[in-house]
């Protein structure tokens, strides 16, 4: 059986032609392992390009049980080649 709870969070969001990030800080500092899942409540947020906005919300952690979070990583283990791009150059290597 999972376990959910219920916890403050802080959303940092910016847009801008250096940043585009959405940033969520749960706190007490809860660490969120494989399989777990975070559900953060509220309107969606929308920001105009050029701005940098702080939100606090209410956020619902579920705990993974042993079996999902043993599937998770291995789930993760043989998704890791997404994570990277090979690509070939024309011609020889020098």
């Amino acid at each position: 059986m999972a376990r959910t709870f219920d916890l403050p969070c802080r959303i940092a969001v910016e847009q801008s032609e250096d940043h585009f990030h959405a940033h969520v800080e749960l706190a007490h500092e809860v660490g969120i392992q494989p399989g777990d899942r975070v559900r953060v409540h509220g309107d969606p947020i929308q920001i105009s390009f050029g701005e940098t906005a702080v939100f606090d919300r209410m956020a619902t952690v579920t705990r993974a049980g042993p079996l999902m979070r043993a599937w998770t990583r291995a789930a993760a283990y043989f998704d890791f080649k997404e994570l990277y791009e090979v690509s070939f150059n024309p011609g020889r290597v020098r």
